[in-house]
């Protein structure tokens, strides 16, 4: 949700990146790289995001938004709940707005007593349980595929491999096989496939739970039985009809079905995996980029692997975790209610 600025005089300290109040400070050029990867890609987008929605906010009052005071952090987060923000996104600008007062080594406005009561009232009244992805897996999964189109015809040269179809097909196979975030779909590196009898092996460097890259992350990606099914088929296949030998795996493609140099975005993904549903007219919904790695854990659980194995190639921190992927699933199995006989 936005709240637009309606004008106001200039207010002092305004800045529209928190980034860029690093560059006042004395660093040298490797501290300031430092800097810039402290954070995910991800999370300083969205940082930079929130700060500059705040900022607006601050702008229209006009309030300094750093530093900020208390009563502007409380009054911002009643107009943002007021106005229907859900308490995920206000947690999020939180978290922006303590991280541009960290980098100038200012205290925290968000922890004053003022603000922790607003916050803890906002959170007991407006709480919900957050949208969740609805899995995608077969045979719906394989509806989806079939949809993917393979061949683009033009009117003035021959039939050509469709090479939009040809990535998406491999994404989603995948996405869901392997289980990955959009980001990790959207960072995996040619480089990072390794060759294995049983499959494909993916070495992920970073991911959510592995930010500062300590351990890589291992993958697996087995061959299916069907070959229109095997994710590994269809990467082989992606990959030389592209041309793809090193850099990023799923790229963007021209209209003129050419393969551009520069990685999908990990929202482009999302889109594509909404639109590869909407061509195959599924029902129910709402479907995302997380849908395939929801489709996994719930499809894996209902074939009857532990929940530790399906943490093995999720690679989730905690088995509890697990439990809100396949609820719904099975609530009704093995269930009192059920057997009532009424």
């Amino acid at each position: 949700m936005t709240i637009e600025p309606s004008g106001g005089p200039p207010v002092p300290g305004l800045h529209a990146d928190p980034l860029e109040l690093a560059t006042e400070l004395p660093l040298s050029e490797d501290e300031a790289a430092y800097v810039e990867a402290a954070r995910a890609p991800n999370t300083l987008r969205g940082y930079r995001s929130d700060w500059a929605e705040f900022t607006a906010w601050c702008a229209r009052l006009p309030r300094d938004p750093l530093p900020a005071a208390a009563d502007t952090i409380s009054a911002y987060l009643t107009e943002l709940a007021r106005a229907g923000a859900k308490v995920g996104t206000m947690s999020r600008r939180l978290s922006s707005i303590r991280f541009a007062h960290q980098l100038r080594d200012l205290p925290d406005p968000t922890t004053g007593a003022r603000v922790v009561a607003v916050w803890e009232g906002i959170r007991r009244t407006h709480g919900a349980p957050p949208d969740q992805a609805a899995p995608l897996m077969p045979p719906a999964l394989f509806d989806v595929l079939d949809h993917c189109p393979q061949t683009k015809v033009w009117k003035t040269r021959p039939p050509e491999p469709d090479l939009a179809g040809l990535r998406d097909r491999a994404l989603l196979l995948v996405g869901f096989f392997a289980a990955l975030r959009r980001s990790e779909l959207a960072a995996l590196r040619v480089e990072e496939i390794s060759a294995h009898d049983r499959g494909l092996v993916l070495t992920l460097p970073r991911s959510k739970t592995n930010q500062r890259g300590e351990e890589h992350e291992l993958v697996v990606l087995p061959r299916a039985g069907r070959r229109a099914h095997c994710p590994v088929t269809a990467v082989q296949t992606w990959l030389d009809a592209a041309g793809i030998a090193d850099g990023p795996v799923f790229r963007k493609i021209s209209r003129g079905n050419r393969v551009l140099g520069r990685a999908l975005h990990p929202e482009s993904i999302n889109d594509l995996v909404q639109a590869a549903v909407a061509r195959a007219g599924l029902p129910g919904g709402p479907f995302s980029a997380h849908s395939l790695r929801a489709g996994f854990v719930t499809y894996a659980h209902l074939r009857g692997a532990s929940d530790r194995a399906i943490a093995h190639q999720t690679r989730h921190r905690s088995l509890a975790t697990l439990g809100a992927y396949v609820r719904l699933e099975t609530a009704w199995q093995d269930n009192a209610a059920t057997q009532l006989g009424l």
